[in-house]
């Protein structure tokens, strides 16, 4: 019996994951679509609210389609109280929980990770922290841009 509920069910969380993954490649090309200032100036606006609430919809869509069912105990800082949010080990896919449950703040990420076809569109929605490996500079850069993020008054999203 469970042989046969996991063939039926792993193709078919298997295609709701693509869908789920191609809406949001949708929403993430029309909200950075003709960006001004791309990736040096955050999203305003409808492009910022439809990114936050759409993509925080979708990862948690995602998961529940994968089976977890997650539920939040206590409050989740806001932007004025924590610009920045830190989220450990950050090795795992568990991560993307906690960017669904916290509004979809921006994140630290290799640069490389921008160019990958689909996901790279999808990350750049988010307005990450673009850190690069071969840059000798990179870590004073990093912390230079979250410093200038958190303090921004709310302007940038918040950083995880």
């Amino acid at each position: 019996q469970s042989v046969l509920q996991g063939i039926i069910l792993l193709p078919l969380r298997a295609t709701c994951i693509v869908f789920i993954v191609l809406l949001a490649w949708l929403f993430a090309s029309i909200a950075t679509f003709r960006q001004p200032g791309r990736g040096s100036v955050p999203l305003k606006g409808w492009r910022r609210r439809m990114i936050q609430t759409t993509f925080s919809g979708l990862t948690r869509t995602a998961f529940f389609i994968m089976g977890f069912q997650v539920k939040v105990k206590g409050k989740i800082a806001s932007l004025s109280e924590a610009p920045v949010f830190v989220a450990a080990p950050h090795s795992s896919f568990f991560d993307a929980i906690i960017c669904a449950l916290t509004g979809m703040p921006s994140i630290v990420s290799r640069a490389e990770n921008l160019s990958t076809p689909i996901f790279g569109t999808i990350l750049s929605s988010l307005q990450p922290v673009a850190v690069s490996r071969q840059d000798p500079d990179s870590r004073k850069n990093t912390m230079a841009e979250i410093t200038k993020r958190a303090l921004s008054r709310g302007q940038w999203p918040q950083v995880i």
